[in-house]
C-alpha cells in the first residue's frame, strides 16, 4: 500500500521537471512576488464576482421583497374596516324573474303560508302572508334580506293568539 509520502515524491518530481517549474525558477524575485500579488488581486476578484455580489444581490432583492409585503400589508390594513363593511352588506345578485320563486320556496322553509302573490311591473312583487307566529315572520323577514330581497313596504295586522298576518312589497337589492 501506498503512502501519501510515496504519493507526493513522484507528483513532486514531476512539478519540479515541468516547463512552468523551470520558468518560474527562471524568474527574478521580483517577478516572483509581482505574479503573486496578481494572483492574490486574480483570487480576491473572482471570491467578489463569485460569492459577495450574489449574496448582496440576494441581500438587496430579498430587502425590496420585504418592503413590498410591509407596504402590501399597511394596506390591506386600511382596506379592512371597507371589506368588514362590504361583508356586512348581502352579497347575492338575484335576477327579479327570480324573485317570486324565491318568496315562495322561502316562505314554506320558514312554514309560513302564502295566500296571494302579484307582481309588478318594474320588478317588485305584492305578497299577502297568512296570520303566522311573529318570530317566524321575522326570520323570514331576515332570510329574504340575506338573499338581496328589500322589503319596501309592510302592513302587518294582528290576529288571534300572537299572529300576525302581513302585507308585503318586495323588491331585489339594486
Amino acid at each position: 500500500m501506498m503512502t501519501i509520502k510515496g504519493l507526493s515524491a513522484p507528483l513532486a518530481a514531476r512539478l519540479e521537471h515541468s516547463p512552468l517549474a523551470k520558468r518560474w525558477q527562471g524568474l527574478v524575485p521580483r517577478e516572483r512576488v509581482a505574479l503573486v500579488l496578481l494572483g492574490g488581486f486574480v483570487l480576491l476578484v473572482l471570491l467578489y464576482l463569485l460569492l459577495w455580489r450574489p449574496a448582496e444581490q440576494a441581500r438587496s432583492g430579498a430587502r425590496q421583497y420585504f418592503e413590498q409585503q410591509r407596504e402590501l400589508s399597511a394596506y390591506l390594513q386600511a382596506q379592512a374596516p371597507l371589506v368588514r363593511n362590504v361583508k356586512a352588506r348581502p352579497q347575492v345578485a338575484l335576477d327579479p324573474a327570480q324573485l317570486q320563486g324565491l318568496v315562495t320556496a322561502s316562505a314554506s322553509e320558514q312554514g309560513l303560508a302564502v295566500d296571494r302573490l302579484d307582481g309588478e311591473g318594474d320588478g317588485g312583487v305584492q305578497v299577502s302572508v297568512q296570520p303566522a307566529p311573529f318570530g317566524s315572520l321575522l326570520r323570514w323577514f331576515a332570510a329574504l334580506e340575506g338573499q338581496g330581497v328589500r322589503i319596501d313596504e309592510a302592513g302587518l295586522d294582528r290576529a288571534d293568539d300572537g299572529q300576525v298576518a302581513a302585507r308585503l312589497t318586495l323588491r331585489v337589492n339594486p
